[in-house]
């Protein structure tokens, strides 16, 4: 009989191990990846530089208006660099968007780092960690850039924003 009580107390604490697991799980992903999409307009503006006799590095304001999934704007500045070749370049960034993110008012950096060679694209541009402010204190994710042929520039975010 005591061997019997022992096996089901057993069996008892097994499954409630495995339900506080598999509740753990859940609560610990309390995320799903969302993706915004839209335009934006963006304009840059030449700044003076420590390297100004540099001919290779070049710095710049950026102002951007998002829209679409994400509401807002975008302030940064940028370094780059680019030598003879007009298709091949390299740049970084730091920008803070604030705004409006699926109904969630605040603000988050990105940081860009972005390479071409020969009109061929590399780019990461991800959430500053621990950035967000408002309702998008938890936020991480990436973003891309696409230029279209007209020169017009869209983007797509995805991102989580966790609980």
């Amino acid at each position: 009989m005591k061997r019997k009580w022992t096996r089901v107390m057993a069996a008892i604490c097994g499954a409630a191990f495995i339900a506080a697991l598999t509740i753990a799980a859940q609560e610990s992903k309390g995320t799903q990846t969302m993706t915004a999409k839209g335009p934006f307009e963006v304009k840059l503006t030449p700044m003076d530089t420590a390297h100004k006799d540099e001919k290779g590095i070049a710095r710049y304001s950026i102002d951007k208006v998002y829209h679409g999934d994400l509401e807002g704007s975008g302030s940064a500045e940028m370094l780059a660099s680019m030598g003879e070749v007009k298709t091949s370049g390299t740049y970084v960034a730091i920008e803070v968007v604030r705004g409006t993110l699926a109904g969630k008012k605040g603000s988050f950096a990105l940081s860009h780092i972005g390479t071409m060679q020969g009109g061929k694209q590399n780019l990461d541009i991800l959430v500053v960690p621990d950035s967000g402010t408002g309702e998008l204190t938890v936020i991480s994710g990436k973003m891309n850039i696409l230029i279209a042929a007209d020169g017009k520039h869209s983007y797509e975010f995805a991102y989580d924003i966790h609980k």
